[in-house]
């Protein structure tokens, strides 16, 4: 390995903002920030939003594909249509099937 080209690898904490959890371990991250860990020793702090303490798919929080219901469903709730609207539409329609005939094209 060639000297001097690397970054530097050291330990820091990262700080989920989300939940408040801390992490021990060794990063090339740095930071100004330091906070003082449980072995009575500083270390700089990397801030992140999601870690596996906050992110849904780890707390077990994750929605799942079945529960949320078929895509139709889906379709129906987000746009406000329901499974009555093509009864309606047929209803607002005018006898025949709505097509003229030319005679009354033609008056």
């Amino acid at each position: 390995m060639k000297a001097d080209i690397h970054p530097e690898y050291h330990t820091v904490i990262f700080l989920d903002t989300s939940c408040d959890q801390k992490t021990l371990s060794r990063s090339t991250l740095t930071s100004e920030e330091t906070m003082e860990w449980e072995d009575g020793n500083s270390y700089p702090v990397i801030r992140v939003e999601i870690s596996a303490a906050s992110h849904p798919f780890y707390t077990g929080k994750k929605q799942l594909i079945m529960d949320r219901g078929g895509r139709i469903e889906q379709f129906n709730r987000r746009y406000g249509t329901s499974s009555g609207a093509p009864e309606a539409a047929a209803a607002e329609a005018p006898p025949g099937g709505g097509e003229e005939t030319a005679a009354e094209a033609q008056a």
